[in-house]
């Protein structure tokens, strides 16, 4: 009866997922992941951070990257799915599941996804950009999934979209990065960028993507 009940609010949640997404291009899902999943998943974290699998993120590609602290100050850690930890593997098979749901409903032809443990230190962003590159366009849509426990407004680290209004105008959509909430949008129209914050910032990031994955995980 338990995992009854836990499919239908995970099947509510795809839903809500894609409506959303359908009508304004974006959504914001509540307690997408639980408590205990998210500190198993800071645990998997701490232990990629103490092996010294974080690496500084760059701009660009994989092909053109370049490292720009002052555009982006984060530090990820790709995960490969063959090698993903019980708890990541966890989020990945509901991520998978939410891939299914919206090809059936939305029709975006989505076939993989790529993810990565992100941490923001204290005083860092990362400046307004869009997720598509240039040169590779498949990134479709842009997921991220907040590990950050006990997070207030005065902690900042928002999350803010730049949302196109039909007269040319921009509404502002700021998302503050709370433990278990899933912010996702489009990669290829919705322009965003992540504010300071005063303490380490904790997520999954990543794409779902209309081809099969051929990341090269560095």
């Amino acid at each position: 009866m338990i995992e009854k009940e836990l499919e239908e609010k995970l099947l509510l949640k795809y839903e809500q997922i894609a409506d959303r997404l359908s009508e304004k291009g974006y959504a914001i899902i509540d307690n997408f992941l639980e408590p205990q999943q998210v500190r198993n998943l800071l645990e998997v974290l701490a232990h990629h951070k103490e092996q010294g699998g974080f690496r500084k993120a760059g701009i660009g590609s994989a092909d053109r990257v370049v490292v720009d602290k002052e555009v982006r100050g984060d530090y990820i850690r790709w995960i490969e799915p063959s090698e993903a930890l019980p708890p990541t593997q966890v989020f990945l098979d509901r991520m998978s599941d939410l891939l299914r749901y919206i090809n059936r409903t939305c029709f975006l032809g989505l076939r993989d996804y790529e993810f990565h443990f992100t941490v923001y230190p204290p005083g860092t962003v990362y400046q307004r950009h869009i997720d598509q590159f240039k040169e590779s366009d498949h990134r479709r849509l842009s997921f991220i999934c907040y590990l950050n426990e006990d997070w207030l407004p005065e902690h900042g680290g928002n999350l803010r979209l730049y949302l196109p209004q039909e007269d040319g105008s921009e509404e502002e959509v700021d998302i503050l990065p709370i433990a278990g909430r899933l912010a996702c949008f489009r990669a290829d129209m919705i322009p965003h960028e992540v504010l300071v914050a005063t303490r380490h910032r904790y997520s999954l990031t990543g794409w779902m993507l209309d081809q099969l994955n051929e990341l090269t995980f560095l």
